[in-house]
């Protein structure tokens, strides 16, 4: 699909943030989008505004009844829903698996109920909200950065296995975003993430461009992919790096207490 007019899309997280930018951009290209969200009246709210259905509720869980509010067929599906869980090994069990949940094990499910329809018609766009903790890290935010990671890599996986079957994946990976899940991340957010904050109109933005680019790696960013290629072209140095800032952290929430 070379335009999204005309294009059936989900939206999940959509009630807010990257995920209402995403679904107002889709809109104005002329697509039927719906609105997925926990929060009803948030879901409900964007699609007035956008003219779309809000199908709330568990992201993974709805994917049938979008299906059968866009008349029993999704085009383009964005995997947006998040949770910023911070935290470190000694974080309980039950936030490590609710980040797991949402952030990796939703795109899988929604991709298991999308692809044997995708893969026999020989179509279909999967995009996933990863953001930059899954290509970098995040600090303070241990279950986040790993989950975040799975989410990269099931979103890779997903390009690699199914790509010359027709189906087109791209992993949104941005820093700091103005949102209520940025205002969420305290002393590292302030620290590394809201000097160079975008709106989310921006990422959005930078979604479109590449998609009618076909790339894979969406960096609403740029800087973002010039530290992955440093990271991987010498781990130790970024590694130092990083625990650079993180003393720094350490050396700020202690000023703070």
């Amino acid at each position: 699909m070379d335009t999204v007019e005309g294009a059936r899309v989900v939206v999940t997280g959509g009630g807010g943030g990257i995920g209402a930018a995403l679904a107002r951009s889709f809109a104005a290209g002329g697509a039927r989008v719906v609105v997925n969200d926990l929060d009803a009246a948030k879901a409900t709210a964007v699609a007035a505004e956008i003219g779309g259905i809000a199908v709330p509720g568990d992201a993974a869980a709805t994917v049938g009844d979008a299906r059968d509010a866009l008349g029993g067929r999704v085009d383009i599906y964005c995997a947006n829903a998040g949770v910023g869980t911070g935290g470190d090994p000694m974080t309980d069990d039950e936030a490590w698996q609710t980040a797991w949940d949402v952030n990796v094990m939703a795109h899988v499910r929604a991709a298991r109920a999308l692809l044997p329809e995708w893969l026999e018609r020989g179509e279909g766009r999967f995009i996933s909200t990863v953001s930059a903790a899954g290509l970098l890290t995040m600090l303070g935010a241990a279950p986040y950065s790993v989950t975040k990671h799975g989410a990269l890599a099931f979103a890779e996986w997903l390009s690699l296995t199914y790509r010359h079957r027709g189906l087109r994946v791209h992993a949104i990976c941005p820093q700091g975003v103005r949102t209520d899940m940025l205002a969420t991340t305290g002393e590292a957010g302030r620290l590394m993430l809201q000097p160079n904050a975008i709106e989310p109109g921006a990422v959005a933005d930078a979604l479109f461009k590449a998609m009618a680019e076909d790339r894979f790696l969406v960096l609403p960013h740029p800087e973002a992919g010039r530290f992955a290629q440093a990271r991987a072209a010498d781990p130790d140095r970024w590694l130092a790096t990083m625990n650079h800032y993180q003393r720094r952290l350490e050396s700020r929430e202690g000023a703070t207490e």
